[in-house]
């Protein structure tokens, strides 16, 4: 029970005890009460504790004297509503005969769901137009500042910080000069320029500054043709307009950003598998046409950006290696008996000149090779491990999402603050709070996205190979002693040869330019040493 007035509380919680004794049977009740304390919003510790109370299991019911009593807010209302439905809770509200366990209960609650999303979508109507009326009047809406400015005094207006300012001059005549965005970003971190923040520079944080028509003088808000707002000499340019088209006509030029070039589609077969084995990046591919040849080199951005031990590779070098090493692997597996030895199964692994480099194989992941030809699970030496890693991941990906709902229940609630309420924030608050929820919201979703990167689900050794070995002996390979990759690459649908890759594939870790470790999907690594 919730309510601000102190002097009702006692006859809310005399009813509704009598309430939970009389219609639902029962005198194992908990009663949370906020004294003192308003609807407006859910940030109010008794409430919090019944949530998490409620989350754990505690109750069947959530009884209340009235629904204004828990949440005047219909978008707090709508979401903890979804949240009881989820858990099985039954809701009811007293005065209002609202008892979610009957028909007419469950219908009166929708319509006020159906006003949650009413109200959701003005709201978002009233803060665009808010936004768009404070650009047209000169007014910044927040995000990041670029780099060569600072907020001045009175908040709405840009003062230019002379130190990143001559740097905005180097980057714009560098690229003058040079043309390029990867020489340009080479020459900034070879000589120490670090952005806004500290970073090296990349490529794309360089093609943003010399694209952002904000150094000209020029604020711009918002996207599209219809929802834009552009105000000339907002205030004092770093670059001359001269200078800014100058540049504009030469990206514009640049091979690496003509739309013609997105036209030239390359089916880059190793993508997102290939991992430097110096920096830990996911290497990039670049098309390399050689003759009647066209394929794909990866590399790191760092040997881009910087002097590193990095070092790229051909896809060529990449493809030769795995399909011969998957074709010696199936080959043993048709030859394999029990008599065989550790070194006898590491000789058909290494058959044939792809490997004549390589010493041996690591004897974790002989074992494992030697388990799975035994019909042994391979869980047996991987499963706890890669369980673990999964628990946490699912562990990690729930607590982050958990924080980006509330973050996005924040921003909810500043909104609504900001139009609403009698006790109504200034702009330049709000637009300060808004700046630093949006923030967060992006570091989150940017930790989700990384996280769902790594958590691939394994598949069983019985489906690993199988797979394999469908795809061997469809292209007629099986028993051949050594695979041409530039031969089989030419001879099948390379949009085909990819999916088998990524389904057999986990990762392939590239160490100053040779192969070094093979992940594949059902959690088998093969570390290999060199002579």
């Amino acid at each position: 029970m919730h309510q601000i007035d102190r002097d009702s509380l006692p006859m809310q919680r005399k009813d509704l005890i009598a309430y939970c004794t009389l219609i639902l049977n029962t005198e194992n009740y908990t009663i949370f009460e906020d004294a003192g304390y308003s609807g407006k919003d859910i940030n109010r510790p008794q409430y919090q504790k019944m949530m998490s109370q409620i989350r754990s299991g505690a109750f069947t019911h959530l009884l209340v004297w009235k629904i204004d009593r828990i949440s005047r807010n219909l978008l707090d209302f709508s979401q903890m509503y979804a949240e009881l439905k989820k858990l099985d809770v039954v809701f009811v509200s007293k005065s209002e005969q609202f008892d979610t366990s009957t028909a007419i209960g469950e219908a009166m609650l929708k319509i006020i769901l159906v006003f949650a999303e009413l109200e959701r979508n003005m709201t978002s109507e009233r803060v665009k137009a808010t936004m768009f009326s404070r650009a047209n009047n000169g007014l910044w809406n927040g995000g990041k500042i670029p780099l060569g400015y600072g907020l001045g005094e009175k908040k709405n207006e840009f003062v230019i910080i002379g130190k990143e300012a001559e740097l905005v001059k180097t980057i714009f005549n560098k690229y003058e000069e040079l043309k390029s965005l990867t020489l340009t970003t080479y020459w900034l971190n070879e000589n120490g320029y670090t952005s806004k923040k500290g970073n090296d520079f990349t490529p794309v944080s360089v093609g943003k500054i010399l694209n952002n028509a904000f150094y000209v003088g020029t604020y711009i808000y918002g996207h599209g043709r219809d929802s834009i707002v552009i105000t000339q000499k907002h205030h004092q340019a770093i670059i001359t307009q001269e200078q800014y088209n100058n540049v504009q006509s030469i990206l514009r030029d640049n091979i690496r950003l003509n739309p013609k070039r997105k036209k030239l589609k390359h089916n880059h077969i190793f993508q997102g598998l290939i991992v430097c084995g110096v920096c830990e990046n996911v290497m990039s591919p670049t098309i390399i046409n050689k003759k009647r040849l066209s394929y794909s080199n990866y590399r790191c951005y760092k040997t881009r950006l910087s002097k590193t031990e990095c070092k790229s590779i051909a896809e060529t070098i990449i493809g030769e290696f795995v399909s011969n090493y998957l074709l010696n692997f199936l080959n043993l597996k048709s030859e394999f008996s029990s008599d065989m030895s550790l070194k006898d199964v590491q000789n058909k692994l290494l058959n044939g000149t792809t490997f004549i480099e390589i010493k041996e194989i690591a004897k974790s992941g002989l074992m494992d090779i030697y388990n799975i030809l035994s019909y042994k699970s391979i869980t047996d030496v991987y499963g706890k491990s890669k369980l673990e890693k999964t628990q946490k991941i699912k562990s990690k990906l729930s607590s982050l999402k958990s924080e980006y709902e509330k973050l996005e229940r924040a921003m909810d609630r500043l909104t609504n603050l900001f139009l609403y309420s009698d006790e109504a924030i200034s702009d330049i608050e709000y637009i300060a709070r808004k700046e630093e929820i949006v923030s967060s919201m992006e570091q989150i979703d940017s930790e989700i996205g990384l996280l769902n990167t790594s958590f691939k689900y394994t598949i069983p050794d019985d489906e690993f190979i199988s797979k394999a070995s469908q795809f061997i002996i469809s292209q007629k390979l099986l028993n051949k002693k050594s695979i041409n990759y530039v031969q089989l690459v030419n001879s099948i649908d390379k949009t085909v040869l990819r999916d088998f890759v990524h389904s057999i594939f986990d990762s392939i870790i590239v160490t100053k330019g040779k192969i070094t470790s093979i992940i594949f999907t059902n959690g088998l690594r093969q570390d290999f040493i060199y002579k």
